[in-house]
C-alpha cells in the first residue's frame, strides 16, 4: 500500500505518488497489467499519438550503448481515432490514477485535430511531443524554436480545456527559451527531456546501426542533463514540470524532484524491468526515510 506522504498534486491534477510511466515504454498498459497492478502508479503516459496510424520506421530501429540505448522506432501507434475509441477506455477500466494522452504532429493542424478528439476522454493530461526526434519534418521541428514551440501550444491550448503540458526537446542551445515561449502561450506545465539526438556505427558492416541513421538516446547516461534542464526550467518558469530522462531508481526520483520537478516519468528502466515503476515506488518510503523527508511535496525544488 502507497503510503499518503507520498501523495503529490501536480497542477491541477492529484498524484497518489510522483512515479510516472514514460510515453512509448509502456504501450496503452496492456503489456504491463500482466506484471502488476496498474493502479500502484502515480500516473501514466501512454504511447505517443498521432493523427494518422503509423508503422514506424524501418528496422533496425533499437541500438544498445553503455548505461543507454537508442531508438528510431518512429512514433509507431494505431492513430488517435482507435486511441480515443478503444485504448483509452480500456486503459479507465484497469486504472484509476492519472492518465497522460501523448499526442504528436507533423502540421499545426494535426496537433489541433489530435487534442480535439480528446475532449471528453479518460485525459486527464494533454502531454504533447514537439520533441521527438525519430521522425521527419515534425516533431522536434517543433520544439527547437520558441516561436514555434509558442505556435503549437497557442493552438492546443484554444481547443481543449485539459491541462496541456508541452513535451521539450534537449537538442536545443537554451531550452529556457523554450520553455518561456510554451508558458507565455498558455502551457499549463512542461515535461522534460525528451531523448538526445544520437548515432551507432556498425564497425563491421561500415553502416549506421539503425535504418533511420539517427535515434534518440535515453537511459542512465542522459540523468544528468535531464537534472540540470529540469533544474534550470524551473528557475526561469512558474509551471508545474514532469522531469524524465535516465531515471531508474527512488534516489533518481527525489533528485529529480530536488531539481524542480513535482512529478517524475520513467521510461528506458521499464523496457529492462518490466516492473522498474513498481519497485521504484515501493522503494521511496525507505529512500524518503534515510533522507528525512516527511512529505514528498516538500522536496519540490529546494535546490
Amino acid at each position: 500500500m502507497v503510503s499518503t506522504e507520498l501523495k503529490t498534486k501536480h497542477g491541477t491534477v492529484k498524484l497518489a505518488n510522483p512515479v510516472i510511466t514514460a510515453s512509448g515504454t509502456c504501450g496503452f498498459g496492456r503489456e504491463l497489467i500482466e506484471w502488476f497492478d496498474l493502479n500502484v502508479l502515480g500516473g501514466m503516459s501512454v504511447k505517443g499519438t498521432t493523427l494518422s496510424p503509423r508503422d514506424g520506421n524501418a528496422s533496425p530501429r533499437i541500438a544498445e550503448c553503455h548505461s543507454s540505448l537508442i531508438n528510431s522506432v518512429g512514433l509507431q501507434n494505431p492513430g488517435i481515432e482507435a486511441v480515443v475509441a478503444r485504448e483509452l477506455p480500456w486503459l479507465r477500466e484497469n486504472y484509476s490514477g492519472c492518465i497522460i494522452t501523448n499526442i504528436s504532429g507533423f502540421s499545426i493542424d494535426e496537433y489541433k485535430q489530435c487534442v480535439s478528439k480528446l475532449n471528453g476522454t479518460p485525459t486527464d493530461i494533454v502531454e504533447v511531443n514537439i520533441s521527438c526526434p525519430n521522425v521527419h519534418n515534425g516533431g522536434m521541428a517543433f520544439g527547437t524554436v520558441p516561436e514555434a514551440a509558442a505556435e503549437v501550444t497557442r493552438a492546443v491550448r484554444e481547443c481543449t480545456d485539459l491541462p496541456v503540458f508541452m513535451k521539450l526537446s534537449p537538442n536545443v542551445t537554451d531550452i529556457t527559451a523554450i520553455a518561456k515561449a510554451c508558458v507565455e502561450a498558455g502551457a499549463d506545465g512542461l515535461c522534460l527531456i525528451n531523448t538526445i539526438s544520437a548515432m551507432r556505427i556498425d564497425t563491421l558492416r561500415r553502416k549506421p546501426l539503425l535504418a533511420n541513421v539517427t535515434g534518440g538516446l535515453s537511459g542512465p547516461a542522459v540523468f544528468p542533463v535531464a537534472v540540470r534542464m529540469v533544474y534550470q526550467v524551473s528557475h526561469a518558469v512558474d509551471v508545474p514540470i514532469i522531469g524524465c530522462g535516465g531515471v531508474s531508481s527512488a534516489s533518481d526520483v527525489i533528485e529529480m524532484m530536488m531539481a524542480g520537478a513535482s512529478a517524475v516519468e520513467v521510461g528506458s528502466a521499464t523496457l529492462t524491468n518490466p516492473c522498474a515503476c513498481k519497485e521504484i515506488v515501493e522503494a521511496l518510503p525507505e529512500e524518503m526515510k534515510r533522507l528525512r523527508i516527511e512529505n514528498i511535496k516538500d522536496i519540490i525544488g529546494i535546490c
